[in-house]
């Protein structure tokens, strides 16, 4: 994924913090959010602390017979010293990998899966 220097986050978010990239011929989501409840970022009132930043990529492709498989990642930007977390450029770069590394893994067991299931079964030993 190509970052974009003009955006905080590496790629164009809209108001409620979600994008849409295309990487190796897959289109992903992209949501960038974090656990606050109101409109503004406030201190959690036990730690201190500014909520933490989370960045999800998720991809899904369908196949025949309802088939699905999907793959998804997770970057957590935290905040530190008593301030909110700052953008990363990169986090959004990382989540992509992420989704994108975590559907190879399904597609290859899913197909290992199918392989197992196409194979004949062992024969009987001989009495």
């Amino acid at each position: 994924m190509n970052i974009d220097p003009t955006q905080p986050w590496g790629v164009a978010i809209d108001y409620a913090g979600r994008a849409t990239v295309t990487e190796n011929g897959h289109t992903l989501s992209v949501r960038v959010y974090d656990n606050s409840l109101g409109h503004t970022v406030q201190r959690d009132p036990v730690t201190g602390q500014y909520p933490s930043v989370y960045v999800t990529a998720e991809l899904a492709e369908k196949g025949a017979g309802d088939t699905v498989l999907r793959g998804s990642g997770l970057v957590i930007v935290d905040a530190r010293d008593g301030a909110p977390a700052v953008p990363d450029p990169t986090a959004a770069q990382r989540a992509v990998t992420a989704a994108l590394a975590d559907f190879e893994t399904r597609r290859s067991a899913y197909a290992d899966l199918c392989a197992t299931w196409a194979a004949p079964p062992a024969p009987e030993p001989a009495p």
